[in-house]
């Protein structure tokens, strides 16, 4: 038993290695911790059961609740356009699974996340802590709000897509700060906005991509936040 035990974690090492050099290094992304950190977090451990063998393809995969955990390069590609450090404070909206929140996990001093979905929430902290992930805090919430009291953050990463920015996470963006965001409806563009010294900010697109919608207060319900 042990044995094969063994010969099941070799294929899964090897089939996350080579998700990183085939479908994320080979497609630009660049810096190494990030590299390491795709390599290092069992995205097979992310997902149900039923889709463990494909874990590591390169495509969203579902995981309940009618929500996917991000395809492998979307995942790299957002978090290296975040340029963490190692001790930043990150924010995250929209947990999912806890796969995107256990690769900031790795890179950030401390993450703070965010789950709409109770249930997935939950599931996520239980993952999380099970793994090891112990810079990590997990809360039950609308994310539009952000997390006021354990701002203002070095990054903000959001998982879903707003027709616009919510004001409230920009106001928690520290300056010198990166937020990493999917804005759009039909049609959706990954903005990266950086916070300027002077409280102003930049804002670029950088890719076109498909999040689900951000809902909430974002699209206009307010969800009473579910405590932890």
């Amino acid at each position: 038993m042990t044995g094969c035990m063994g010969q099941a974690a070799d294929r899964t090492e090897k089939a996350r290695h080579e998700m990183v050099e085939r479908q994320i290094a080979a497609r630009g992304v660049r810096d190494a911790r990030v590299l390491e950190a795709m390599r290092r977090v069992p995205r097979h451990l992310f997902v149900p059961a039923s889709e463990v063998p494909n874990a590591y393809e390169d495509r969203p995969l579902p995981i309940g609740s009618s929500q996917t955990i991000s395809q492998p390069y979307i995942v790299a590609f957002m978090t290296e356009q975040l340029r963490l450090k190692g001790t930043e404070k990150v924010l995250e909206i929209g947990t999912g699974s806890g796969y995107q929140t256990a690769v900031l996990s790795l890179l950030a001093g401390q993450v703070y996340s965010i789950e709409i979905r109770p249930e997935l929430a939950r599931t996520a902290e239980d993952r999380l802590r099970s793994l090891g992930f112990r810079n990590v805090e997990v809360r039950a919430a609308d994310g539009y709000r952000g997390w006021p009291e354990k701002g203002p953050f070095d990054g903000i990463l959001v998982t879903a897509a707003p027709e616009k920015v919510p004001p409230p996470l920009l106001e928690q963006l520290a300056p010198g700060g990166r937020m990493v965001i999917p804005v759009g409806g039909f049609y959706q563009e990954l903005k990266v906005i950086e916070r300027q010294a002077d409280g102003t900010f930049a804002e670029k697109s950088v890719l076109p991509v498909r999040f689900v919608p951000f809902v909430g207060e974002a699209e206009g319900k307010t969800a009473e936040p579910v405590s932890r």
